[in-house]
Formats: C-alpha cells, sequence, structure tokens
C-alpha cells in the first residue's frame, strides 16, 4: 500500500502544524473588520458596503515534474488558478495577484517561461499580475519556487459563506483537467519509483499522453464560469476541490454532511493511481478525482446552474447535502465502494 504520508506529505501532521501557526495570530484578526472565520478558502475584510477578498497559494511539489521535462510554461497557470479558485469560493471576483519567484539561481530562459504560464492564467481569469518579487536564493531553494497573493472584491450582500447550506441542497461537480497541483508528491512516487516510469514514457492508461504530459496539465481555472453563475442563480456554497481532495467540503459550514453517489469517471490518471496499491480512502482525500470544483445550491436551482456551467466545462449532480451532525463525507468510489472521509 503506498500513501501519501510515506511520500512525505503527512496531511494530519500539516493540519496540527497550520493550527499550531494560526493560533498565534487570531489576535491580529481584531486589527481589521475580518468577515469570514479561519480555515474558508478566502479572507474577506469589510470595505464599506463591500469585502476585500484574499487568498494566496503555490505550485507545489508539480515543479519538481517541470524540471524534469525543463519545461516551465504551464506551472504559472497552476500558480494562478490555486489562487483565483480560492477567491471565487466566498463569490469575489478577482481583481489583482502579486507573485513569489524564488530561485537557487536565476535563469532568463525559465523565468520567461514561467512569465508566459502567468500571464497565460490571468488571461483565463481575467485578472492582472501588477507586482512581485524575485529572490536569489542559493542554499535555501533548489532550482525555483513559485507563490502568489490574489485580492478580489464582492459587494457584502453577495458573500456565499456557506452559512445557507441546508439538507436537500444538491451538489454540483466541474469536471477537473487532471491531477491539478495537489497530490503530485504521491503521483510522483507512485510513477518514478513504484511503477518506475520516465517523464517521456506512455501513460499507461491511456497511451496517448506521456506522463510527464499528463502531471503537468495546467489546473483549471473557474472564474468565468463560476462568476456567470453567481450573478445567475442562487447558491449556497462554493468549494475549490483541492489538497484533501473532498474533505474540502467539510470547510464550508458545520452540523452537516455531505452524500456523493454520482461521481464521472475519474480521468486515466487517477486510475493508473490507484492500480498501483494506493487505496481508494487515500485517492478520495488526497486527489480530485476527476472534481475540480464544486457548487452546493437549492435542488430547484440545479438544471439552471448546470446550464450556464455547461457553456465552459462538463459538469453534473454529484451529490446532495444530507441532516447529519456528524460532518461527514460519504463517497460512493468509481468502482462502487462506499467510503467515508
Amino acid at each position: 500500500m503506498v500513501t501519501y504520508s510515506e511520500s512525505g506529505v503527512d496531511i494530519d501532521l500539516e493540519e496540527v502544524t497550520v493550527s499550531a501557526l494560526t493560533q498565534k495570530l487570531k489576535e491580529t484578526l481584531k486589527f481589521q473588520d475580518v468577515i469570514t472565520e479561519s480555515g474558508h478558502f478566502a479572507a474577506l475584510v469589510r470595505l464599506g458596503n463591500q469585502a476585500l477578498a484574499m487568498s494566496t497559494d503555490g505550485v507545489g511539489s508539480k515543479i519538481l515534474v517541470a524540471e524534469l521535462m525543463d519545461k516551465y510554461d504551464t506551472v504559472g497557470i497552476d500558480c494562478v488558478a490555486m489562487v483565483v479558485n480560492d477567491l471565487i469560493c466566498v463569490g469575489a471576483r478577482p481583481l489583482a495577484m502579486v507573485d513569489y519567484l524564488a530561485v537557487e539561481k536565476p535563469s532568463p530562459e525559465a523565468a520567461s517561461q514561467i512569465g508566459a504560464g502567468l500571464a497565460e492564467g490571468c488571461r483565463q481569469a481575467q485578472t492582472a499580475m501588477i507586482g512581485g518579487e524575485t529572490a536569489s536564493l542559493p542554499g535555501i531553494v533548489r532550482n525555483f519556487d513559485l507563490a502568489a497573493t490574489g485580492i478580489g472584491l464582492v459587494n457584502l450582500d453577495d458573500i456565499i459563506s456557506g452559512d445557507e447550506i441546508c439538507a436537500g441542497d444538491v451538489i454540483i461537480g466541474i469536471e477537473s483537467s487532471g491531477i491539478h497541483s495537489n497530490g503530485l508528491s504521491l503521483a510522483r512516487r507512485v510513477f518514478f519509483e513504484e511503477a518506475g516510469l520516465k517523464v517521456d514514457e506512455a501513460l499507461p492508461t491511456d497511451n496517448s499522453v506521456t506522463v510527464g504530459e499528463t502531471l503537468l496539465e495546467p489546473t483549471r481555472i473557474y472564474v468565468q464560469a463560476i462568476m456567470e453563475l453567481v450573478e445567475n442563480v442562487k447558491v449556497h456554497g462554493l468549494a475549490h476541490i483541492t489538497g484533501g481532495g473532498f474533505t474540502n467540503l467539510k470547510r464550508l459550514k458545520k452540523g452537516i454532511s455531505y452524500y456523493i453517489d454520482n461521481l464521472p469517471s475519474p480521468p486515466a490518471i487517477f486510475e493508473f493511481i490507484s492500480s498501483q496499491g494506493v487505496e481508494f480512502e487515500e485517492m478520495y482525500r488526497v486527489f480530485n478525482m476527476g472534481v475540480g470544483f464544486a457548487v452546493i445550491l437549492p435542488e430547484k436551482n440545479a438544471q439552471e446552474a448546470l446550464k450556464i456551467i455547461g457553456e465552459h466545462y462538463p459538469a453534473q449532480v454529484i451529490g446532495q447535502v444530507v441532516d447529519d451532525s456528524q460532518g461527514k463525507v460519504e463517497v460512493k468510489t468509481y468502482q462502487g465502494e462506499w467510503i467515508e472521509l
């Protein structure tokens, strides 16, 4: 059995570590009119009759795959995606970003490729990259690391916090483009150590693409679809399905549970990872499994929502909210097995 923790990432320890960090920071919230509680996808600060949304994230160990391929023109898209897909979870429209590029040694060629990816991500999100910082850190950074922070705006009356989620609501899942930017430590172990594959070899479950191309497929950016949706349909909750898989739904509201029984077939990359000894519970706790974003709304609004989202990406109703104070997420896997996350 291959697990995420054996690959160097302990999700449970990360949660404890984040808690240890944020406990020291809670007292700073009194200095501004902060709306959201910690743990949501984006933070909100009141600005008159609007709220400023903020989020920050990076690309993670997907960078190591880019290094193996000597191809850096897609990781910038991932960087933008990981930030703006969090901002829209509170109903905010992304406005601007700043990036942080830390390098072992400056490389104009790599920087040019990274910049091209950042620009393409901003184009898709219709946001501006207004500044940033580049630091040369030999001895601290190997090759490079890339992160960004974004801001967005939302009217106070239009904030989507998740508080309105209730039993009977349905969950719409929007298709992912593949692995996105989460779980790459586990995926790299499976492909390169357990299976002994190389980046230029064909993906065993899809011979039309290589392992490297599959792992580097950029994260989908859901901004335009979600902005159009919230402007036309009443939505109760929005969740970016990133690290932690479907447990991300628990970040929206306590005292309810999610019953997911109609997931699409997962992309070929996940079928291969599962075939190499990664258990289903681990798969659905680590990866998006083909659903990169979730929308929770009243059942009566589902068809209109699907029509709007469908103009951008494939989507379907994947489950429902149930009245269960235990706060569970139960998932029916693509092989028909039920698991609790």
